[in-house]
């Protein structure tokens, strides 16, 4: 019974200890990996490290170069009158083409092949065609503005008869203008493209008709029309106001008014000069035409609404 007792203690010690040798062999074998694991770290470190750090030097460096060149080409365009916004659109074409080209080699020079990597872009490009066709066809648009350049930077234009304001840039996606009250106007390209297009430059041109009676003196107020008009400040720098008998109608005649007033200014202008008209006409003693009993429909006097039929405004 003695050594039975003897003996159950040394089981135990022993039992005890496997678990403990299974975990020391366990560590010592992650070790082993770990340390295989470094040295295969270090071999391509030596082997390939220089390659991976030369070809990294090599990417930054081309990023600059291409930044650079595509910023003096641009420079270089504007400084021959080229305008703005071609100018900045070819200096862009040029850092493009410069970073797919930097691309290219970098990727060469890290032992990858580039032609799987042409068709899966391929493949991608068309998915990527069919899911954003509207930003595509904008960005095709606005290259049609920029290469064909119906309008630029600083001109005042009108887009499909009910869009005013002064360009104030233009991109590939949208043309951005500024309205008469400051608001800023985005047009997506793919509107303005297609679309009946008014350039009136830096200034716009405003007709205005007045009517008065046929026994009125009309060189009398043509004269007073002609005087008001030439104290104006706003219409000083402009093309001479264009002043005379428009048309003629029941019992009455209608004299014309057209002038060109800055296009940031053109409300401003235009009923300053309403204001000034009137205020000559009544002190020269014209009498406007009187409605009286006639019952008769006639045209409308306003010169907007010809200026919509013809695709003015």
């Amino acid at each position: 019974m003695a050594e039975k007792t003897a003996s159950a203690p040394a089981e135990t010690a022993s039992s005890s200890a496997d678990p403990v040798a299974a975990v020391e062999e366990q560590i010592a074998q992650q070790a082993e990996n770990v340390s295989a694991l470094v040295d295969k770290l270090i071999e391509f470190g030596v082997t390939y490290g220089f390659q991976i750090l030369g070809a990294l030097v090599f990417l930054f460096i081309g990023l600059k170069l291409a930044g650079w060149a595509g910023r003096r080409v641009g420079g270089a365009l504007e400084t021959k009158n080229i305008d703005h916004t071609l100018a900045r659109f070819l200096g862009n074409v040029v850092k493009i083409v410069g970073v797919v080209f930097l691309v290219i080699i970098t990727l060469g020079n890290f032992g990858i092949s580039i032609a799987p990597l042409i068709a899966l872009a391929g493949a991608s490009a068309f998915g990527a065609t069919m899911a954003i066709q509207g930003p595509l066809s904008n960005y095709g648009a606005g290259l049609s503005i920029i290469l064909a350049r119906p309008f630029a930077v600083g001109d005042t234009i009108t887009v499909n008869r009910n869009t005013s304001g002064v360009v104030e840039d233009i991109t590939l996606a949208y043309t951005l203008l500024f309205g008469e009250d400051g608001e800023k106007i985005t047009i997506p390209n793919k509107e303005i493209v297609g679309r009946v297009i008014v350039n009136s430059d830096e200034r716009r041109v405003v007709q205005t008709r007045v009517c008065i009676g046929d026994d009125q003196d009309t060189d009398k107020a043509l004269g007073a029309i002609r005087a008001a008009l030439g104290d104006i400040d706003a219409l000083k720098d402009a093309p001479a106001p264009q002043i005379g008998v428009h048309d003629f109608t029941y019992g009455g005649i209608v004299l014309g008014v057209r002038f060109w007033v800055p296009s940031s200014k053109y409300f401003q202008a235009r009923y300053t000069v309403n204001g000034a008209i009137l205020t000559a006409l009544r002190g020269a003693e014209i009498q406007f035409l009187p409605a009286g009993n006639l019952a008769v429909a006639a045209t409308s006097l306003s010169a907007d609404e010809d200026e919509e039929d013809a695709g003015i405004l």
